[in-house]
This record gives structure tokens, sequence and C-alpha cells, in this order.
């Protein structure tokens, strides 16, 4: 009796942490639970009736199953147009089960208009940037992750249906939940020749057995059942297209990348935000939100791309290390050297195509969920260097299980209970449950998104800043007057990332002078003002391009004929647009 009443209490503490059935999404928004599809878009909806002026709402594509992909700008026109400002791209949910990316997207929209006029901070950045933000990529896999029962990483790809074990058909034989309680959990059978045994210091877990000792159990997979009769259980389930994988820079062919589909962005809803994305040319930075080990990954993502330029690593490293002091425990790595090699990802698309800096965070740290008192825990730099070197670190099955047992009241985990399998016979079924392993409780969602959604407004703050200043208009006699030009920008981005100029992926920016009245008859970059040492242009002076470096400046000079005035003007893919008159006199 006391057990029923137990989860009647947990029940009841449930519901009331989430919004009654047919309740109404409103701004402000709620981050004490993880939202369904349904309730991202009425979310993303409701920002939108409640900030009309600075958000534009649209649908930038439809998924494999036909559910909008949508995509919020936030912008203050009255400052100027979306594309004529640096532009900050984020998204989501690239993968269905990894859905805190798209409550962390969510949280970033709420802050950012929930704040403006009210925080100078966050007023200046959007008065001064625009946001690009899709919470959910993979629609159809959030939807059904929450919909479905599951295990933590299925529902994860895209659901383009795919014969996997080749008979013909196509997804007929998916995990099933056996035994009705909303989870695809793990079942095993007695077995003295299986491969595990009960691990002594914690009877729900297994342990493998050593060589020599009797066997226990052996596992059988996820619950399921052999549904298309050819002797295998769980062989075919929905998908398996890799929305991480599809993507048209770097493709590479499921023999050499799992998952990368039958060719590049075969999935209709990358496809179409790839299309949607191209139309933005300001993009300079991008965040994809992932789940799993508490990382910023930059790329390149497999070593054959060669390194990044030095002026970009310097980039990368000095926003990468600010974003380990706003999320404690995340770390800063490199794809491919510190994790392992991708084909087909978002991130080299963004960079390599678009030419825009770009991190994939992996927010979740198994570790958070760690049982231990203060004088149980290692002392920092006691941790032997194979520890160090694990990426995904985190807790032990055991400390999780008493951090299930003691902070969330058992949530995490289902007890072994006997089932009749119309193939195995007598076995067990139990294990994590689908809200668990990659997503963190409940009461820990708000420093989650908070604290990412702080890394993205920092990298924000150091999109390129471009001012332009006339510093000089001298005389020379004759109607001939010389003419200095300085650009700057106190920020870390460039306004074109080396990358992009190495390989050229788009014009540089432009420096241009002109009046009716007036004719340039040389112009160059200003080496060195004190002795005049300029690198005239050949042909087109009144034309210069450049690039301006993040922390630094570009100087010209300008030797002008004529009178009356004169127009500066400058334009960038990444910086923005400029103009300064002055008078010649």
């Amino acid at each position: 009796m006391k057990k029923l009443a137990g989860s009647v209490l947990m029940l009841l503490a449930l519901a009331a942490a989430l919004p009654a059935q047919g309740t109404a999404i409103t701004a402000p928004l709620r981050f004490d639970q993880y939202y369904p599809l349904d309730q991202v878009y009425e979310a993303l909806q409701a920002l939108h009736k409640a900030y009309p002026r600075l958000t534009t709402l649209e649908t930038v594509g439809r998924s494999d199953e036909g559910r909008p992909i949508m995509a919020m700008t936030v912008v203050n026109p009255k400052t100027g147009a979306a594309l004529d400002k640096p532009g900050m791209y984020v998204d989501g949910n690239m993968h269905g089960n990894e859905i805190q990316g798209g409550d962390i997207s969510l949280y970033l929209l709420d802050y950012l208009l929930g704040n403006y006029g009210k925080n100078p901070e966050v007023t200046a950045l959007v008065d001064k940037a625009c946001f690009y933000v899709v919470p959910v990529v993979n629609v159809d896999g959030r939807y059904h992750f929450f919909a479905d029962a599951n295990t933590p990483d299925s529902s994860r790809t895209l659901r383009i249906p795919t014969d996997d074990d080749h008979d013909g058909l196509l997804d007929e034989d998916p995990p099933e939940d056996l035994d009705g309680d909303g989870n695809i959990c793990t079942m095993r059978k007695k077995d003295p020749f299986g491969q595990y045994r009960t691990d002594p210091e914690e009877p729900r877990l297994m342990v493998r057995v050593k060589p020599g000792e009797k066997g226990e159990w052996t596992l059988l997979g996820d619950e399921g059942l052999d549904n298309d009769g050819d002797g295998q259980v769980n062989e075919d389930e929905p998908g398996y297209v890799d929305g991480n994988r599809n993507w048209g820079f770097d493709w590479a062919p499921p023999y050499v990348q799992s998952g990368s589909g039958d060719f590049p962005f075969s999935g209709s809803g990358l496809k179409a935000l790839a299309e949607w994305t191209m139309t933005k040319p300001n993009i300079c930075f991008a965040w994809s939100f992932h789940n799993n080990g508490g990382m910023f990954l930059r790329g390149p993502s497999r070593k054959g791309l060669g390194e990044y330029p030095p002026q970009d690593v310097a980039v990368y490293d000095f926003l990468g290390k600010q974003g380990e002091r706003i999320i404690p425990g995340y770390r800063y790595l490199i794809s491919w050297k510190d994790l392992y090699s991708t084909y087909g990802d978002s991130g080299e698309w963004m960079t390599q195509t678009m030419g825009a800096y770009f991190y994939c965070a992996e927010v979740f740290q198994t570790e958070s969920e760690t049982f231990k008192g203060a004088s149980e825990r290692p002392e920092e730099g006691s941790r032997g260097e194979e520890a160090v070197r694990d990426i995904f670190g985190g807790s032990s099955d055991r400390e999780r299980l008493k951090y299930s047992d003691n902070v969330v009241q058992g949530e995490l985990y289902k007890p072994w209970k006997p089932f009749q399998h119309p193939v195995y016979g007598d076995i067990e079924i139990g294990g994590w449950a689908k809200m668990s392993s990659r997503l963190g409780a409940p009461f820990m969602i708000k420093d989650l998104v908070h604290r990412n959604a702080m890394a993205v407004l920092f990298s924000a703050k150091h999109l390129p800043d471009v001012a332009l200043d006339v510093f000089e208009v001298k005389p020379l006699g004759g109607g001939l007057y010389r003419v200095r030009t300085r650009l700057s920008n106190p920020k870390a981005l460039p306004t074109m990332s080396y990358l992009a100029q190495r390989a050229r992926l788009y014009p540089q920016d432009t420096l241009t002078v002109g009046g009716p009245g007036a004719k340039v008859v040389a112009g160059g970059p200003l080496l060195d003002p004190y002795t005049d040492q300029v690198a005239y242009a050949k042909a087109r002076p009144e034309l210069q391009f450049l690039v301006v470096p993040g922390f630094g400046k570009v100087e010209h000079q300008f030797l002008v004929q004529g009178k009356g005035e004169i127009t500066v003007r400058f334009a960038s893919r990444h910086g923005g647009k400029l103009s300064k008159t002055i008078k010649l006199q």
C-alpha cells in the first residue's frame, strides 16, 4: 500500500510539472520540462505573437514524413536589414533523440526576446546582429521519441524507410514495448553458459564473466519480436539515414560512413534546410546542439581535410576556452582528433561551404548524475591518464543507479520483470528507461539550457563589428587630396574566415571611394602612415578588396582629384555595410 501511495504521489508531482492538457503555451516560456514537438511549434508561435516586431517565423521545408521544419529569425529591422548584419545560426535536435538542442534553442530565443530593451548587453546584440534559430532539425525523430516507446538511443535518424536486412521489406521489424511501460528496455535470459553474471555489488546490474567463471545471463538485445519470421529480432527498425552524415560537403557512401544514405541530401528536410541557409549569406557563426559528452567540438571532422588556417584556430581557441569557463566540465576539442572522424556532417557544410565558424556542442554530462560526497571524490589531478583521455567520462552504472534511487526516486531504471517471449521463452525485461542516460532530469534543464545559450551569446558578441573612420583629408595642392580611411574590428571574428579566403569561397569585402565631382587617381593599403608607404593598386584604385581581421584594423590611402563631396563605402558579406560622406576642402 505504501509503495502504491508513493507511486501516486510521484505521478501527481510529474503532472504538476507539465502544462495542463489543452493549456496554451505563452511567453515567457517554461523550462522545467522537455517540449514535445507540438509544444515546440506552439512555443515558437507564442514567441512570435509576443514579439512580432523582432521576429520572423517561417517553415523552411518539410520532413520525410511531412512535418514542418520551422525557423525563427530575430533581428531589429529599425537598425538595419537582416542580411546587412552579421548572422548567428543555431540549430538543435539534428538527431531525433537528442532533444536538449531544441530546448536550448527555445531558451535562447526566449532569453533574447524577453530581455530586449531590459538588458543592455542583449539589446545591443539584437540591434547589431541577426539570429537564425532552427530548434528542431529532425522533427520526425523528436515527434516519435516522445510519442513512441524508445530506448535512450532510438528514434535518432531520419525517417527514410530502409531495408536494413535486405529482405525486400522496409522497416518491418522494429523493437517493441512488450511489457507496455512506454520504454524499450533490455531482454535477458537465464543461461549458465551466458557471458554475464549478476553484479555482486548491485543485483540489478550485470558484469561480464571472467575466463573460467560460470555464466548466469545471456543478453538478447532490446525488447522486440521476430515480426517477419526470418529468425531475427529487431533487425529492421525505422530509418536509417543519419541526419549528421547526409550533408553535401565531403559526403561518403555507407560502406565508408555508416548512415550516410544513398546520396547527399537524400533527406528532404535536410535538403530544404541547406537551401534555406544558402539564402542567408551573412551567417558567419553556427552552432549545432547535440546531447552527449559535455564538449565543444570544432573541425576538421576528419584528418584528411587538413587543419584549419592558424588564424582561424586562434579564433576557435579563444571562444572555446571561454566556453569551458561558462559551462564547467565541458571540454573544447577537435572532432577527428579527440572524438572520431565523420563524413558529410553539418559542421563542415557550414565551414567549407558557407564560410562560417562552427561548433558542435554535445551538452549532456553523465558525470552530472554523480552520487558521491566531497570526501569520496578524487582530488584534482589524481585521475589516471586513461581516465583523463576518456572523452565521455561519466559515472559508473552503479553510481547512476544510486543517483536514480535517491535523487529522482527510481525514474531512470526499470526493475527486471519476467516475460513469456514467443521465441525465447522465459525471459526478463528491464534496464535504463527512455528518459535516461542521455537526458538530464527535469530539475537540471534550466541550468543546462541557460549555460549553453550564454556560450552562444559570448560568440555572438564576437561577430564582426566593423567601424569606418575617415581619419585624414589633406589637401596636396592643385585640387589633389590625400584621404586616409580606417576599418577597425574590436571583436574576435574577422569579416571573412581564413579558410574561406584560402578556398576563395566568395569575394572579399570591398571599400569604394567616389563622388560626382571627384576622381580617385591612386589608392591602396596604407602600410606605414609615418613614411607614407602605400601598396597602390595597379588598376581601378577606387575599388579595394580586403578583409578586416579580428582584434585588428585595415587602413587605406586614396589620392583624389576634384572637389565637393565624396562617399566612402564598405560592404561585407559578414561585416555589414557602412558609408561615410566627407567634403573635399
